[in-house]
């Protein structure tokens, strides 16, 4: 398209033993809000890795307003206009805004300049931040402004954007669409990758979709509904997860005045929460990243300890027990962070599988490790939960990030827990993935397991929950009946408004 900002010709990238993309083309227009749609695996983060110069390449072309575009590195990519957002933030807690900002250009000003900049180009595009202000006090909405203010200072004609509501309230998502639509009036184009749909047909005005690394149809996703754009990114008709309506049984989890301090200087301190869950029940905990979910899901794991009878399972306290001991007697538990935390990204599947799955498998003798077993309980995992890997000994960090995340969540459920505590368990997956996990965790309770679903999805929580409650600077709302609800009433108590008389409850 002559009139194009972006043109992408024939795009092919391959690895051993797959075609990340196979001959993509598509082009974006000046001012516009793009998306970019496709299942786990489908090839749309190596394609912005060769747009951002991450990423070089094997055949196919390029071109920005019809001259060759041929980045070696981000920087040559910045260089001709193209600044990117990424899912994960990169940003040094120990220093402030501006600190952190200039770390991310290319040539920054002197440090009095920049904080001028920040506070203006901040306040004109709606997203405030104060260049003083230390990365590491600031909520995960405010980081999120500090990425996009570091791109914005770069004068960007394009801007990818990569999950960039995932740690966000709908009020903070609402903002950021605020800011994303002047930017398009000024004549930005925006590519824009979520898997939320209707998130998509909120903002974009066009939509490519991919499937395998190959380009299978664009549209006005404007036009279609959440249903149709996830059918036509995976091929086929889409699952809705169905609950069971069981009575609930016995408690099987006690929280009783749970309070920690801050494992770290920039941490969250949990304040005497209280909660209890019962066989066949799916309590649903929603907080913004930063508001304590990752330490109250240590201390229900067992990575940290607690006071004996701040937690019990079944009557018996177990505040002091470490993992393997809660792992033996039912508890099991799968953290946000899936690389790192939930898997070691240098082992394989198979050395993966045996790091949770060694005592309730049975997968070692005698300090031995019963290395076919390990291999048949990994390969269960990926053939119940469709992970798409060559086999049982790729590494952890060769699969894309929603395909891990199916392994580490189907990891957990093959195991049968009594109790399971996850954080974030759909995230960066696609809409059938997030149907399949979401299905995975209901049927879990079904047979009488009890289930503690923290996520930022509010969707998500509305889908699984009977009980909700809010998490808020690291205060646990009571849990109340999830029916009745609305996404809005849940925005409000995450956002802290859990002491207020909330509408439709």
């Amino acid at each position: 398209m002559t009139d194009a900002y972006l043109s992408i010709e024939g795009l092919t990238k391959a690895y051993p033993g797959v075609v990340a993309n196979d001959d993509v083309s598509f082009a974006i227009l000046p001012g516009q809000v793009h998306a970019l749609l496709g299942e786990n695996g489908a090839g749309k983060s190596t394609l912005v890795k060769m747009i951002y110069g991450l990423v070089k390449p094997d055949h196919g072309q390029m071109k920005i307003n019809g001259e060759p575009f041929e980045p070696a590195n981000p920087h040559a990519a910045r260089a001709s206009g193209v600044a990117m957002v990424f899912q994960h933030f990169s940003l040094f807690d120990a220093l402030d805004v501006a600190e952190n900002i200039a770390l991310g250009m290319d040539n920054p000003p002197p440090m009095h300049e920049l904080a001028a900049r920040i506070t203006e180009v901040s306040h004109a595009y709606g997203l405030p931040l104060d260049p003083s202000r230390r990365v590491g006090d600031l909520s995960a909405g405010e980081r999120q402004r500090v990425e996009i203010i570091r791109c914005l200072l770069q004068n960007p004609k394009l801007l990818i954007m990569d999950e960039p509501t995932s740690v966000l309230t709908p009020q903070e998502v609402d903002i950021l669409f605020k800011t994303l639509r002047k930017l398009s009036d000024e004549g930005t184009a925006i590519l824009y990758i979520s898997h939320k749909l209707d998130e998509i047909r909120a903002l974009c005005e066009h939509a490519t979709v991919l499937r395998l690394g190959k380009v299978v149809g664009d549209c006005d996703p404007r036009e279609k509904s959440s249903r149709e754009l996830a059918e036509l990114m995976v091929g086929s008709a889409l699952h809705t997860p169905e609950r069971d309506s069981t009575e609930k049984g016995e408690v099987l989890l006690e929280v009783t005045d749970l309070s920690l301090p801050p494992a770290s200087e920039f941490g969250t301190r949990l304040k005497n929460i209280s909660f209890s869950l019962r066989a066949g029940e799916v309590l649903g905990i929603a907080g913004v990243a930063g508001n304590g979910q990752d330490e109250l899901l240590g201390a229900l794991s067992g990575e940290r300890r607690t006071k004996p009878d701040a937690i019990k399972l079944r009557g018996d306290s177990i505040g002091r027990m470490g993992p393997n001991a809660r792992r033996q007697i039912g508890l099991l538990a799968a953290p946000e962070e899936r690389l790192g935390h939930a898997a070691a990204p240098e082992m394989s599947l198979t050395e993966n599988a045996l790091l949770t799955g060694d005592i309730r498998e049975d997968l070692s003798t005698n300090g031995f490790v019963g290395w076919k077993k390990a291999r048949d309980f990994a390969a269960r995992v990926i053939e119940a939960f469709d992970v798409r890997t060559p086999g049982t000994e790729t590494a952890a960090g060769a699969l894309s990030g929603g395909n891990l995340q199916k392994f580490v969540i189907g990891r957990e459920i093959l195991q049968r827990p009594d109790v399971f505590v996850v954080n974030q368990p759909t995230w960066g997956v696609d809409a059938s993935a997030a149907a399949a996990i979401r299905q995975a965790i209901l049927d879990l309770a079904a047979k009488g397991a009890g289930v503690v679903v923290i996520s930022q999805d509010l969707d998500e929580l509305m889908e699984v929950s009977d009980n909700f409650a809010a998490l808020n600077e690291g205060t646990l709302a009571p849990p109340r009946p999830a029916k009745g609800l609305t996404v809005e009433d849940i925005g409000l108590m995450m956002g802290g408004a859990h002491g207020m008389e909330v509408a439709h409850v």
